[in-house]
């Protein structure tokens, strides 16, 4: 009996997805570049399962059934173009290659269009989830070429994570590269949901001088609050992990942060999209901040650096940094959110915004409760530009925001950096102000540059310059023509 789909690479992932698909008994036939990373786990984590092994491409491809349903779970880039390069003359037209991996977009888009003249279908999928997700139910963001989705679609339905009884976390995302972008926006809000919540652990730590009990019992306590997602829930543990003596492990941690590019890619879509991702950024750059470990120490020293205390009722503080935590979040997914509308509409992807929360509903890093609830949002208005106009998340932002701002007000007073609480709170007073001074702006531009400006007294679209120097001229920069 031939195999339902192979899996190339047994690293973590490979190994754990492969798994999880013999367990909803689809026979998997399994590659590695290496031939002992196969043996060791056939007669490993793959004993006495219906995996099969192939240890070149041909066996591979002879192994499975037709169309012939190939998914690669190696590293993004180079490596996924050798593997095609390899398959590409064993496989026939109508067979399906998947690219499970942290893929830039891009590389999607042109995989599809060349595999695509060749009669092939292509894939890229985002997975989330971890190994733990991988093994029981990642969730899964396929897009490429629509015409493989009712092959694929038995097997990632399957094996994804459920929520709501049996709603799968996986569905069709859209055409090219439409899944892998839906993967890095994820990715983009990961970063700021960690950061935040590292914010608001400086803040209890270094701020209230909380211990490691009772800053542990609050992010176990806000995990049952409209906070509940598993970024919290697994925050609460690490608190709580002592080391072999006895001490909590968290401290012993260097404070340098590693990242592997998807949170700098979707900063940099963002700027290229016109999307304010103020939120998402300041993530970024606060991991590269870390980084400059040896320079953050001369420099506490220099500036004889320090945190003073606040002092208050202890309650009343959690209780105001709870809710600074939530509006921020809220902030960071609602700006996701925005990313993506505007690359759907370049793209013309169409994307579905209620089933892409839903899709990170379960399985997935950035799974929370509130996700049901963006869902309900863009199911009720699927044009809501702004996922804080809707009228649960606007009330939870209104009630946040003396809170929000208190908490912002107090770490700058006190010296403790929150570059994401802050940034969000800004977004959102800038966000909800009918006038910015970008009139001053605009005039400082066509001041010195002859840049043009647009007046209120006037319709959208027609465009003034001023001689402000009266020697400047009355040619504006947008009239030259050379």
């Amino acid at each position: 009996m031939k195999g339902d789909i192979g899996v190339i690479g047994l690293a973590v992932m490979g190994q754990n997805l492969i798994l999880n698909m013999n367990d909803h008994d689809f026979k998997v036939v399994a590659h590695n570049r290496t031939a002992a990373k196969i043996d060791d786990f056939l007669a490993g984590p793959a004993k006495d399962t219906k995996i099969i092994g192939a240890y070149t491409l041909e066996q591979l491809v002879h192994t499975l059934k037709s169309p012939r349903i190939i998914m690669l779970m190696v590293r993004a880039g180079t490596v996924v173009d050798a593997f095609i390069e390899q398959l590409t003359p064993l496989l026939d037209q109508g067979d399906i290659i998947i690219d499970g991996g942290n893929t830039y977009y891009p590389d999607t888009n042109r995989r599809v269009g060349a595999l695509g003249k060749k009669g092939i279908y292509f894939i890229g999928a985002g997975v989330s989830g971890g190994e733990e997700g991988a093994r029981f139910g990642p969730s899964i963001m396929p897009g490429g070429a629509p015409e493989a989705w009712p092959s694929v679609k038995p097997i990632f339905q399957a094996i994804s994570a459920k929520v709501n009884g049996n709603e799968p976390c996986c569905d069709w995302v859209g055409n090219d590269g439409a899944g892998h972008f839906v993967k890095m926006v994820h990715n983009g809000i990961e970063y700021g949901d960690m950061q935040l919540i590292c914010e608001a652990y400086h803040f209890m730590k270094d701020g209230m001088g909380l211990n490691h009990e009772e800053m542990q019992a609050s992010f176990s306590a806000w995990n049952q609050t409209e906070l509940n997602s598993y970024l919290v829930e697994i925050t609460s543990e690490i608190l709580g992990f002592k080391d072999k003596d006895g001490q909590v492990l968290l401290e012993k941690i260097l404070d340098t942060a590693g990242q592997k590019g998807t949170g700098k890619w979707t900063g940099i879509n963002a700027l290229d999209l016109g999307i304010p991702l103020t939120l998402i950024s300041e993530s970024v750059f606060s991991r590269c901040l870390s980084a400059l470990k040896n320079q953050r120490v001369d420099a506490s020293k220099c500036f004889n650096k320090s945190i003073h205390k606040i002092e208050g009722d202890k309650d009343q503080w959690l209780e105001a940094l709870r809710q600074a935590l939530l509006g921020s979040k809220i902030i960071s997914y609602a700006q996701g959110f925005m990313l993506m509308r505007e690359a759907s509409d370049k793209n013309n992807w169409h994307l579905n915004y209620g089933n892409v929360a839903l899709m990170w509903r379960g399985g997935c890093i950035i799974r929370s409760a509130f996700l049901g609830d963006i869902r309900d949002a863009f199911y009720k208005n699927p044009e809501l530009e702004f996922l804080g106009s809707d009228t649960y998340f606007k009330d939870i932002l209104e009630k946040c925001l003396t809170a929000w701002r208190k908490i912002a007000a107090t770490s700058i007073e006190h010296g403790i950096p929150m570059p994401c609480m802050t940034s969000a709170l800004t977004f959102l007073d800038g966000y909800t102000c009918a006038r910015l001074p970008a009139n001053l702006l605009q005039a400082q531009r066509d001041y010195f540059g002859a840049h043009t400006y647009e007046r209120i007294d006037f319709p959208r679209g027609k465009f003034f310059h001023t001689n402000w120097t009266g020697s400047g001229g009355t040619t504006a920069s947008t009239t030259y023509d050379v």
